[in-house]
């Protein structure tokens, strides 16, 4: 398996462990906030050559001694067939696994849980779970994705592992009352992250031109959120 990018060392993306971060490219989505639109397509003749596995191998092998995590994000990673391979091989370095997924993939989603090669996945809910508001939010969507979406949700609420759900909270798709939807459809979930749109790069250049919500107004949501969960964080992106 190759990968698109790396983060040699994050303190953010897997909280309370230091991680490695390595992105796969190619999604099935077309998010119109996305900041990692260099990524969508899985084969990208324009970006530079992708880095193979023997390379992260050799670089997680030099730096074992004060890693803890490999963080695998997108893009979105369930789109490749080879994702539990690769995952196998960080377990038996003894490393632990976090997974950031649309959730589209459900199948594979439940292979990595039963196969237990997941410590911590978290997972984005782009909108209120109305297949129209989904699509908007999301750029494309299939009646099978949407229904996988749902799926997913469910599977992670029963996952014995860390679970993290997360949206990116854009004025234009989001209204307050979308986002108290959403904390109360994950009821009992015990993170949800609230992450502050950045309009600084995005797949459609439309939203660069859009006003974020302000540290308080993301605030206010944390506080709609939280009868509905056991954790609110609020992350400015």
């Amino acid at each position: 398996m190759n990968f698109a990018g790396m983060i040699n060392q994050s303190l953010l993306d897997y909280p309370g462990e230091i991680a490695t971060v390595l992105f796969t490219r190619g999604c099935n989505f077309a998010c119109p906030f996305c900041h990692n639109g260099h990524l969508l397509l899985k084969f990208n003749r324009a970006q530079r050559e992708d880095i193979e596995m023997a390379e992260v191998i050799e670089f997680l092998q030099e730096r074992k001694s004060f890693l803890d995590a490999v963080v695998i994000s997108g893009g979105e990673p369930t789109l490749h067939h080879d994702l539990p391979e690769a995952i196998r091989i960080f377990k038996n370095m003894g490393l632990l696994v976090k997974l950031d997924t649309n959730g589209t993939n459900v199948d594979m989603l439940s292979r990595l849980l039963d196969e237990k090669l997941l410590d911590y996945t978290a997972m984005d809910i782009k909108a209120p779970l109305d297949f129209k508001k989904y699509q908007q939010a999301c750029g494309r969507l299939t009646n099978a994705e949407f229904f996988n979406v749902r799926a997913a949700i469910n599977l992670l609420q029963q996952a014995e592992i860390k679970v993290e759900f997360r949206t990116t909270v854009v004025p234009e798709l989001h209204t307050f009352g979308d986002i108290e939807v959403i904390a109360r459809y994950i009821e009992g979930a015990e993170v949800y992250s609230l992450q502050q749109f950045n309009p600084s790069s995005t797949l459609d250049s439309a939203y660069q031109s859009c006003l974020p919500y302000s540290k308080e107004e993301m605030q206010e949501l944390s506080l709609r959120c939280a009868p509905y969960v056991k954790e609110v964080r609020v992350v400015n992106i």
